[in-house]
């Protein structure tokens, strides 16, 4: 993929839109996305744990540290250029929340990218993930997940290593990086906006990709094959769907909700300071 390609990389919390936001970016003419998760950044990852590990590659670094090092560079630009040359349009979307930790990385690699950050109230996240547990209960998660407590799914899928705790922590990181260029190619999309105001959201989306304005027809969606859910145990479905519906509202235990908010504040006061104004009411 050429540098004057841009680059859209989906982030960000499960549960929070991602997939809705893929297939909508989709009807585009000038937008390739597939909507499916990408294993493009644990690619790189694998390349960089090889090479760190190459005791010849090493030792070329000793001999010429600079020339070494560019063409290490250049070698994955051209993997990152090979990985999308089947794709002729103008913008590429690739959808792994891996790419919110690799935001410096890409600055260095590719930096005609847009980061977008799915986000979405934390209990409502809990509520969707449990409607499909409900739906599933036989079958177990993939990290193992208690079937039966839900609150101690909620301190493990929210803990630092857990499938909503690790994508937030990298947000919390992301957001107190100084450099005005990476924070300039970030955009975080909350799901409650994306639902009642995609058309909008997604103006914002093209300007920034250097596109022409598209009008979506929110009735009249183009749908395509999803991913592998049996991957995900089928606790985290990716279904898309001819139009936009709105979701409806997940009720949780309330001990829950208000731990999410304690634990989180932070995400609140960002995302959703509505909701501490309501809590001290």
């Amino acid at each position: 993929m050429q540098n004057n390609r841009k680059l859209i990389c989906v982030a960000g919390l499960p549960r929070s839109g991602s997939t809705l936001l893929c297939q909508l970016l989709a009807q585009h003419p000038q937008i390739n996305s597939s909507g499916r998760s990408s294993p493009l950044p644990g690619l790189l990852n694998d390349i960089r744990h090889r090479i760190s590990d190459s005791e010849f590659f090493l030792s070329q670094l000793d001999i010429d540290f600079e020339q070494s090092y560019e063409q290490l560079k250049n070698a994955y630009k051209g993997f990152i250029d090979g990985w999308f040359s089947n794709s002729k349009e103008s913008v590429i979307v690739d959808k792994n929340r891996g790419w919110l930790q690799m935001v410096e990385t890409l600055e260095v690699l590719h930096p005609n990218y847009l980061v977008l950050v799915c986000v979405r109230d934390l209990g409502q996240i809990f509520g969707s993930i449990e409607a499909q547990h409900d739906k599933t209960r036989l079958i177990d998660f993939p990290d193992h997940l208690d079937a039966h407590n839900p609150f101690v799914r909620a301190d493990r899928l929210f803990g630092r290593s857990g499938i909503v705790g690790q994508p937030l922590s990298a947000i919390e990181y992301v957001k107190q990086i100084t450099s005005k260029s990476i924070q300039d190619k970030i955009l975080y999309v909350p799901f409650e906006y994306l639902m009642n105001n995609f058309q909008e959201g997604l103006e914002e989306i093209y300007r920034r990709s250097g596109v022409e304005n598209f009008k979506v027809d929110p009735d009249c969606l183009s749908v395509t094959s999803h991913e592998s859910d049996s991957y995900y145990r089928f606790k985290y479905r990716h279904n898309t769907h001819s139009k936009v519906v709105l979701p409806r509202e997940h009720q949780i235990l309330p001990g829950i909700t208000q731990s999410l908010k304690n634990r989180f504040k932070w995400y609140y006061k960002t995302f959703y300071p509505d909701s501490l104004i309501d809590d001290k009411s």
